[in-house]
């Protein structure tokens, strides 16, 4: 029998597990300290290891609904000029890329789950964490779950700073990309969103602390000032800025205690990852069909979470590494720069299948049949 299980935290991570585990049997309550699921955030891609998940929950249609199907990524230099092109929808024509506002996935979810029965208490400050059966920390990069796990830790700032802005686009292209121009010391990410939006995100390393999360207030002003040696049709989304968020980076070890007998860490709480492979909130989706499908197929409540830290720690691991890595790669500049684009031409030219294959491990994953 499931346990009744307690979660705190109303993003993807905590509202994939609500619904997760309710579909197996499980009584759920979802505590949010915020007053409303408001419309926050901007863009994000859900890729289709996260996919195959969202799918098998039944999600399937009501996110094609809401969400674009990307072909893939161009990479360009500053000055707007092709460098590499992954064409994810050829590499797997059966696997979609789906682009979609945050916002669009939270109402999708946030229904699913009021018609599964889930109870969900807003405006819910969690100051001491309940003694409940099973208790799930999705309350994500400052999770006090985490902190009674692991212990009080410090973050390190990486030096970058990045700008989210969601924009009109009133003139879509007949092909969806995700396109990313790389410059030295920053670069700036940008693709289309359903209902004629555009979500652009551009980081820029900076000496200046900033305040961790990405609810800051940014002067679209500076945000283009940053950029202005970008070309292409970079000016010209950046013209389109009204509003724009500021976050500061910060690097956080994955967690090495993700669980006890009765309470489990899963997305940002348990594997905070900066945002350089698109893949925080599909870790955070795979992290909750694998936590229900361990815990529905053990009775052993305490051996189903430690097999569920064993699924998934090395995998989350490897993804943050990654995304860290490329953090430095996206910025370089002069004759580095120079070689490593040279060569992403290269290979993009005559070995794309190499190219795209060298995330293989990420996107073919299917989280359904591993657990």
């Amino acid at each position: 029998m499931m346990p009744a299980a307690t979660i705190v935290g109303a993003g993807i991570a905590g509202l994939t597990a609500a619904l997760a585990l309710t579909q197996r049997g499980s009584v759920v309550t979802v505590l949010e300290r915020a007053p409303e699921l408001a419309e926050v955030g901007a863009g994000i891609q859900i890729s289709p290891n996260a996919g195959r998940v969202l799918d098998a929950l039944g999600l399937g249609p009501g996110l094609d609904a809401v969400s674009l199907r990307s072909r893939g990524v161009r990479l360009w230099n500053s000055a707007g000029k092709p460098v590499a092109t992954l064409d994810f929808l050829r590499h797997r024509p059966d696997a979609p890329f789906r682009l979609i506002h945050r916002a669009r996935l939270i109402e999708v979810l946030a229904e699913a789950i009021s018609k599964a029965g889930v109870i969900l208490r807003l405006g819910e400050r969690v100051e001491t964490l309940p003694d409940v059966g099973l208790l799930v920390g999705a309350d994500g990069l400052q999770s006090r779950v985490r902190r009674e796990l692991n212990g009080t830790e410090a973050p390190f700032f990486t030096g970058q700073t990045a700008w989210r802005a969601v924009i009109d686009d009133p003139d879509p292209q007949p092909e969806v990309w995700v396109d990313a121009f790389l410059g030295p010391g920053r670069h700036l990410v940008s693709y289309p969103l359903a209902n004629n939006l555009r979500n652009i995100v551009a980081v820029e390393e900076r000496a200046e602390w900033q305040e961790e999360g990405w609810s800051q207030p940014g002067d679209p002003a500076q945000l283009r000032s940053a950029f202005a040696s970008f070309r292409g049709p970079v000016p010209g989304w950046l013209d389109a800025v009204h509003d724009a968020h500021l976050w500061g980076l910060f690097r956080h070890r994955v967690a090495p205690r993700w669980h006890d007998d009765n309470r489990v860490l899963i997305g940002d709480a348990a594997h905070p990852t900066l945002p350089f492979m698109a893949q925080g909130a599909a870790m955070a989706i795979e992290d909750a069909w694998a936590l229900a499908a361990c815990l529905g197929t053990d009775p052993d409540q305490a051996k189903a979470l430690a097999r569920y830290q064993v699924l998934r720690q090395d995998r989350c691991t490897r993804i943050v590494a990654m995304g860290d890595a490329n953090a430095r790669h996206y910025h370089l500049g002069g004759l580095r720069q120079r070689v490593a684009h040279a060569a992403l031409r290269s290979a993009s030219t005559f070995r794309p299948s190499f190219l795209l294959s060298r995330f293989d491990w990420i996107y073919d994953h299917d989280p359904i049949a591993g657990v």
